[in-house]
């Protein structure tokens, strides 16, 4: 009979841990995630605590078991603008200032002895709006990528403070050194993942960074923090429309009752949390007729940023690690449906005069006013004559924004460190036809043309398979761009297109720094 109950239990044990939930352990906690599909989440562990208008700190050693089912909160979002073509904006389901979370997902099977290459995701929006659980589907089909591909890697996720939340700036601010606040945020994610990702299997030596947008700003400027110095968190880096590049706060302080204060950051800290999001809510945002430049984001604070981001390039001051970025065609199409009461060329000019290059002569801004013309068949969506030309400046401001906030940045990236470490960069051309938006910010996400490459990238240091078209490596003898075309293989191109307005703009900025 107890031999029999014995070999019952054989058979039966197997299946109870066959049906037992996915499990990874931190100090003495274990960490309880969920399978879906051939992947495994951990989500919503904290990373570090959030103390309002301070750096953050590291969560102490963990002792408690950890439900990681679900996401955690998001950080605290800024009121969007209305913009014609997006509903009425809906923030996440739950915001908390107490946000700092990772979320890890990583193929089944995988266990700490794998030692799998980390991808780490950096979310967009701005600065202004943006978390984690947002873009799930899209980690999600990275990582079933990279298993098809034969490349599995860990995937992580952080959340960080936006807003005024995580990038307030003024004199108060500036006194107590505590500027880039959600740069720090992502920072102290990325030592978690340094000290815990073995963990899940993955390699804590073989980490990439990834963004879009706000996102791959900030992976450049993780590049350029502390002078340069890596502090080897990451080996790589992959930018998705984004590259290197205060009167708000006493508007805050202001519209949060605070004027009066003696002290009035330590006011800010105090006000319950929705006059400060009330507050908040009333800056400018990127939807907002002057929400560009925008109105909370990374600054110099002589610690994580040194010095301007085109003097820290210029002085070579970057991390020596290998580095993909690349734009689509037509990045600033969604940002010029705001300013839809630029009909005039007095009135583009008024625009331009006073929100960018403070400080410019009439003289040096001839050159924007010669190269960004009204003519339709000039403007962004580019290649589209006549077309798409929303109201009278539509397609001239859509240029100016995209080749300013996208395009310079990138190629003057490029032109400074391309002859240091090795590099590549891509044009997107892909949804060229969407109507008034071209080949707009943000199809990079939703369209998967780059998935492989990046897969292949994080795996290997290089986004080339070794079948297929090659993917040159940009450097200043030859800088070669590879092109993403709808229904074609992608080809080669010298990256010289729009090279006079652009490098005019390169020009501007490193003069007069937004």
């Amino acid at each position: 009979m107890v031999l029999l109950l014995l070999y019952s239990l054989a058979f039966i044990l197997p299946c109870l841990a066959y049906g037992a939930p996915p499990t990874v352990y931190l100090d003495l906690a274990t960490v309880t995630g969920i399978e879906s599909g051939n992947i495994t989440k951990f989500l919503g562990i904290p990373f570090g605590e959030a103390p309002r208008f301070h750096l953050p700190l590291p969560v102490p050693p963990y002792v408690a078991s950890i439900d990681a089912t679900a996401y955690g909160p998001s950080c605290p979002q800024q009121l969007l603008s209305p913009n014609p073509l997006f509903p009425p904006g809906t923030s996440p389901t739950y915001e908390s200032e107490d946000c700092l979370s990772v979320n890890v997902l990583r193929p089944n099977g995988v266990n700490v002895s794998s030692k799998l290459p980390v991808a780490v995701w950096i979310y967009g929006g701005g600065f202004e709006v943006g978390s984690s659980e947002q873009y799930d589907a899209l980690n999600t089909r990275m990582v079933e990528r990279s298993i098809a591909l034969g490349k599995p890697l860990v995937l992580v996720s952080v959340n960080y403070r936006i807003s005024a939340y995580g990038f307030l700036a003024g004199k108060e601010i500036e006194k107590e050194g505590l500027g880039n606040i959600g740069l720090y945020d992502q920072r102290l994610g990325l030592w978690w993942i340094h000290k815990y990702i073995s963990a899940f299997g993955g390699d804590p030596s073989k980490v990439t960074i990834w963004g879009e947008s706000a996102g791959g700003i900030s992976v450049a400027l993780h590049m350029l923090a502390f002078g340069g110095d890596s502090e080897r968190l990451f080996r790589g880096a992959f930018m998705q429309s984004g590259g290197p590049m205060s009167k708000y706060y006493d508007e805050l302080v202001r519209d949060a009752g605070c004027s009066s204060s003696h002290n009035s950051l330590q006011c800010l800290r105090k006000v319950p949390f929705a006059t400060l999001k009330n507050a908040v809510d009333k800056s400018p945002d990127f939807f907002s007729y002057d929400g560009i430049p925008l109105a909370w984001t990374p600054r110099i604070d002589g610690v994580f940023l040194q010095d301007h981001p085109q003097k820290l390039i210029k002085a070579k001051k970057v991390a020596d690690v290998p580095f993909v970025t690349g734009n689509m065609d037509d990045e600033g199409t969604l940002f010029a449906f705001t300013q839809s009461n630029l009909t005039t060329e007095e009135g583009f000019r008024t625009y331009i005069r006073q929100l960018y290059f403070q400080g410019a002569s009439e003289t040096e801004l001839e050159g924007v006013w010669k190269y960004y013309t009204s003519i339709p068949s000039e403007g962004s969506p580019f290649g589209t004559g006549d077309l798409n030309q929303v109201y009278p400046q539509y397609k001239r401001i859509a240029a100016f924004l995209g080749d300013l906030i996208f395009h310079s940045p990138r190629r003057f990236f490029l032109d400074e460190v391309s002859g240091k470490q090795k590099t590549w960069s891509y044009l997107s051309m892909i949804q060229k036809s969407t109507p008034m938006l071209g080949a707009c910010h943000g199809v990079d996400l939703s369209s998967p043309f780059l998935d492989d490459h990046f897969v292949n990238f994080v795996a290997n240091l290089d986004p080339n398979s070794g079948s297929g078209p090659l993917w040159p490596q940009y450097t200043v003898a030859s800088p070669m761009l590879y092109k993403f075309i709808d229904a074609a293989a992608p080809v080669t191109a010298p990256d010289s297109y729009r090279i006079n307005p652009i490098q005019y703009l390169i020009n501007l900025a490193l003069k007069y720094p937004m």
